[in-house]
């Protein structure tokens, strides 16, 4: 159902593609938008390693809500590890990791959807008290989302 990566030298094993996942700040998630087109934007998320899981969040109405409605099928790329080689190149060596999956809408207001906000909140702020006091303040107008992933592939590649 999904295709293998063509040059297998480059592939990265499963637990590089997760450190990479867990270690980014921020991917492309990429829709079924409208009229046939791709709709691809940039995103915050968190990565559940245990649940094979991607959650971010977003507004609960416009265009990747809609678009998410009518086709739960998605694309998700990061990237980074960046690192240069001096004896071997002037080029860099990156890394990606495309993930193939569903995604849903989590239900506002359960103790799993807070839970999932918070796990994300603490990913990106200093401390646990500010992420509370976030959540606090606009926990109720965050729309949390699900990605179960059906496929992971990640690569290394010298860009030059």
């Amino acid at each position: 159902m999904f295709k293998p990566i063509r040059k297998k030298i480059n592939e990265i094993d499963r637990n590089a593609a997760e450190a990479l996942l867990q270690s980014n700040r921020r991917g492309i998630l990429a829709m079924n938008g409208d009229n046939g087109y791709p709709y691809a934007i940039p995103i915050n998320y968190f990565y559940d390693c245990a649940g094979q899981k991607i959650y971010f969040h977003g507004a609960k109405a416009g265009h990747k809500v809609d678009t998410l409605k009518t086709s739960d099928k998605v694309c998700f790329t990061v990237y980074g590890n960046e690192r240069i080689d001096e004896s071997e190149s002037w080029a860099p060596y990156v890394q990606s990791v495309v993930v193939f999956g569903r995604c849903r809408l989590l239900e506002a207001g359960p103790p799993e959807s807070i839970d999932r906000l918070k796990e994300f909140a603490m990913k990106y702020y200093p401390d646990e008290a500010l992420a509370d006091e976030q959540i606090a303040r606009n926990g109720r107008a965050t729309q949390m989302f699900e990605i179960t992933i059906e496929h992971m592939s990640g690569k290394q590649v010298q860009e030059k």
